[in-house]
């Protein structure tokens, strides 16, 4: 089961495939106006779809780092 921002999150990589959004981006897409958080925020929510989304954690085939730039589904 998703968090809603879990769900949000991946369903806005996954209607974006393949492009690369920094974490600053995907916070202030998904966080919106609830911008009073931090974007570490981000990394926690990526780790936590991914524990549920992928078969291997450290080797993850949807939600790609992208090291230095950000995050990617990967088609």
């Amino acid at each position: 089961t998703f968090t809603t921002k879990e769900f949000d999150l991946l369903t806005f990589l996954a209607e974006h495939p393949n492009h690369v959004y920094s974490k600053e981006e995907l916070f202030k897409k998904i966080w919106e106006m609830e911008s009073v958080g931090d974007i570490a925020t981000v990394t926690v929510h990526i780790k936590k779809i991914r524990e549920k989304i992928e078969e291997n954690t450290s080797k993850p085939k949807y939600i790609e780092t992208i090291w230095g730039v950000g995050y990617r589904f990967r088609l």
